[in-house]
This record gives structure tokens, C-alpha cells and sequence, in this order.
């Protein structure tokens, strides 16, 4: 790894709280930033995967919001953010009273990020940084946000959270209306307008609706 993620993080990153979500404090780019803009070149020049860690997308926005005034779906039970990135959801499971949070993230600069964010929240989670789909999990509840964006990952996704809510397993998913999004899978339980980076985004606002797994 050619740059040391933690202090990379630090020096292009500030603390801030995500619009949707002001009771947490996240290292997050300034919308100005031009971190998301580099190519993919300049990227691959300093070791740094697309960070996804940098921001706080309107999904994880959507179903942070959710678990923190809807407690009662993981409080006391254990809880898996799956793509967590910068651990947003994860937090918020945590403040809403989980028993205990496992975020994961193939992204390695991830769990520096995760890191920094819950220190910062005053709050301790696990991470793994395994390629879970597919695999069993050893959680109550699972909750992703904004995981539809790309078909071939969504393909990977759909039969992985079918059958962990055949096995009994809550899977919570918080999306903005991406593309591959199985709707004939999901139940809606909230919608929310939330703020987004206009960098990232075609607007300034995106609806996003939190959905359970059926």
C-alpha cells in the first residue's frame, strides 16, 4: 500500500455530520473536494481505491435514519453492515442499542475509515474485511446501503439476501432508486428526501426508501 490510509484520511477529510443523519460525526470530503473527482490513474498512483468511504451516500443516509428511530429492530440483537463504508450504518445500529456490530468491506483503506469514524462516535464495532456474499452469517439482522448499483454485484447480492431472510435473518436495505434494485424482492417500510453531495449525484436531494428483504 503505497500512502498510509489512516493519515491520508485525516489530512483530506474533515468531521462532519451527514445532512440526514446530524447525531453522528463522520470523517467525510468536503462536497468541493476534488478526492472523488481523480482519475483513475492519480488513484491507482497513490494505492487508493474509489472511496467510497469519503461520503455518506443517500442510502446509508436513508437506512441510518431509519434504524435510529425505528430502535427496536436491532436493539440487543447482533448486527452485520454489509459494504459498510465508512461505517455509517454501522454506528447507527450501535447507537439504537445493538448488542454488538460487525461492519465489513472488501475495500482495505475501509476499515481505516471505520476505525476513525466510530472513535470519533465513541463507539467499538468489529470489522472484517472478507467477501461475505454467499456465506453464512453469524448475525440477526443484516442492513446494507446502497449496495444496487453495479448488475453484476446486485446478481451476486440477491440470491445472498433471499436466503438469509429464508433463514430467519432481518436484511434491512437502504437504496435510492439505483438500478438494479429488486423491488418484486423487497417491502417498503420508509421513504425519506434526503441531502446528497451533488458531485456524486444528479440532484441535491435523492428519495430513498428503506426495504426489508420478503
Amino acid at each position: 500500500m503505497k500512502t498510509e490510509p489512516r493519515a491520508f484520511i485525516l489530512a483530506n477529510t474533515r468531521l462532519m455530520a451527514p445532512p440526514h443523519v446530524p447525531e453522528i460525526s463522520l470523517y467525510l470530503a468536503d462536497e468541493a473536494h476534488d478526492l472523488w473527482l481523480k482519475t483513475e490513474e492519480d488513484l491507482e498512483a497513490i494505492g487508493l481505491p474509489p472511496p467510497f468511504w469519503a461520503f455518506a451516500w443517500a442510502g446509508g443516509q436513508g437506512l441510518s435514519r431509519y434504524i435510529l428511530d425505528h430502535p427496536e429492530v436491532v436493539r440487543g440483537r447482533h448486527v452485520l453492515d454489509f459494504a459498510t463504508g465508512s461505517g455509517l450504518v454501522a454506528i447507527a445500529a450501535l447507537r439504537a442499542g445493538a448488542a454488538g456490530v460487525t461492519a465489513t468491506d472488501i475495500d482495505p483503506w475501509t476499515q481505516s475509515a471505520v476505525a476513525l469514524n466510530a472513535g470519533a462516535n465513541g463507539v467499538e464495532l468489529t470489522f472484517c474485511g472478507e467477501d461475505l456474499v454467499g456465506r453464512a452469517v453469524d448475525a440477526d439482522v443484516v442492513l446494507a446501503g446502497d449496495v444496487f448499483y453495479d448488475r453484476t454485484f446486485a446478481d451476486r447480492l440477491v440470491p445472498w439476501f433471499t436466503a438469509l431472510a429464508d433463514a430467519g435473518r432481518t436484511v434491512i436495505v437502504g437504496d435510492p432508486g439505483r438500478a438494479y434494485l429488486p423491488k418484486e424482492s423487497l417491502l417498503a417500510l420508509a421513504t425519506y428526501q434526503v441531502p446528497v453531495t451533488r458531485a456524486l449525484e444528479d440532484s441535491e436531494i435523492k428519495k430513498t426508501t428503506v426495504w426489508r428483504f420478503a
